[in-house]
């Protein structure tokens, strides 16, 4: 049934979409949609931006083509899409963790020719331009924003449990210490939600495993000097014994719900705002949910919640860990219009309009001008703290088989997690998995 439903939306959006060269004035803009009905903040980013387009370039026009899926399915869909000149819009939201199978693949154009005489494109970070460029040293996308990870903590359930408002946790010990006394003296609350599983795709990947991975070591996953893929290294096992031991002492949700894909949107549309979950190692960009335009109006979010830093395993230098990926405006190969899909990406990309995109999105600024900008500084509550956090944060690694490795990871993770496996069997299977993805390029056993 799932093959069928996957075909038909498919199917519609195929025709939805008509094939971007049908008409030269018109430029097609294929995005990711939120599954909660709710949230509109990227509807009304682009229905804002589209407005001034038109209004600037007269007998223009913007055709946006959203894309309502899970991660995963959203992926498949733009891919499906790119690969015909007849279905391939002119631009799209491409994923960073995404973006080098894509180049790989022959389905994205490089933009290095129209960066060259943009001089905005001085003002990005140089860790974002790392994000968008190929391994042929060509971008392939203007980044909208990054984002960072920590804690986040119910102040009101940490003062039923006897926990302090300014809690920081040292070391992975003092998480699960407090995950145990919310237990304990608070039974009706999850203690703690680490993603888990295929159901939550690149999140259990990237919020759950390598949040904790990535504070075990330097290079923990992928080894860039000797360009090989890590395996039989203590440090992944450690990670899945962590998410072993949230889930075999009660310290998570339920299984059926830590693996439901739907848990990345109860995180913040449920558990967190009802005080249903203690902790949750989450995103920067939760308080959009919460504001607003939000899909959860909670005005209060920022007196009851508080952030804290991930900690390193053993609090060793640096004692934080973050982990920040992000979203590009790509032109695909096949497009029709790719000259005009350009003239859209730099009205995306103005320093205003990217500012009421990240004040609205509670995204994390790309752009110098615009992270100094004081609307952005006191945009949200927890801004600055998250923002701190760039200075220890790691990208994933930005190579084509990644989507094929963070699946492996899923499948660990998923293991440990309904207890089909221990760590140690889960890294072994995982360990062999990576050997077959990358023809063994890799270290250790």
């Amino acid at each position: 049934m799932a093959v069928v439903t996957l075909s038909a939306l498919l199917a519609g959006l195929l025709s939805a979409c008509g094939g971007s060269g049908s008409d030269p004035d018109t430029v097609r803009v294929s995005f990711k949609q939120s599954m909660d009905n709710n949230v509109k903040i990227m509807d009304e980013h682009l229905a804002r931006v589209k407005k001034q387009f038109e209004e600037e370039h007269r007998g223009k026009k913007v055709e946006l083509v959203p894309i309502k899926a899970p991660d995963a399915d959203y992926y498949t869909k733009v891919q499906q899409l790119m690969r015909s000149p007849k279905t391939a819009p002119d631009l799209v939201y491409e994923d960073t963790f995404l973006i080098n199978a894509d180049i790989t693949a022959g389905l994205l154009r490089p933009l290095d020719d129209y960066l060259a005489d943009w001089p905005d494109w001085a003002r990005y970070e140089d860790s974002a331009k790392a994000a968008a460029r190929g391994q042929d040293g060509k971008v392939y996308g203007v980044p909208d924003g990054t984002d960072t990870r920590g804690l986040w903590f119910n102040k009101e359930v940490f003062a039923k449990a006897g926990l302090p408002a300014d809690w920081r946790p040292k070391d992975w010990d003092e998480l699960l210490a407090a995950a145990r006394t919310v237990k304990r003296r608070v039974p009706d609350v999850i203690p703690l939600n680490v993603f888990t599983g295929k159901g939550a795709g690149e999140a259990a990947t990237m919020q759950g495993f390598e949040m904790l991975l990535y504070g075990t070591g330097a290079d923990p996953l992928y080894d860039p000097k000797r360009e090989k893929w890590v395996t039989g290294s203590k440090g992944f096992r450690d990670a899945l014994e962590f998410v072993r031991t949230v889930y075999a002492e009660g310290l998570g949700p339920k299984a059926s719900d830590a693996l439901d894909p739907n848990v990345a949107t109860r995180v913040p549309g449920e558990w967190l705002p009802e005080g249903r979950l203690a902790i949750a190692l989450d995103g920067s960009w939760l308080g959009n949910n919460w504001v607003r335009g939000g899909g959860t109006p909670w005005p209060e979010w920022h007196e009851v919640l508080g952030q804290a830093p991930m900690p390193t395993q053993h609090g060793q230098p640096p004692g934080r860990v973050s982990m920040s990926g992000g979203w590009t405006w790509a032109i695909p190969a096949k497009a029709g219009n790719p000259d005009l899909a350009w003239e859209f990406v730099k009205a995306l990309s103005t320093r205003e309009n990217s500012v009421d995109f990240h004040v609205a999105n509670a995204g994390i600024a790309v752009r110098g001008d615009v992270a100094a900008d004081p609307r952005y500084r006191r945009s949200m509550p927890g801004v600055e703290f998250f923002t701190g956090l760039v200075e220890v944060t790691h990208y994933r690694p930005a190579l084509p088989v990644y989507p094929q490795v963070s699946t492996a990871i899923q499948e660990a993770m998923e293991a440990v997690t309904t207890g089909d496996a221990s760590a140690d069997r889960a890294a072994r299977t995982y360990d062999a998995r990576v050997r077959s993805i990358t023809g063994g390029a890799v270290t250790g056993p």
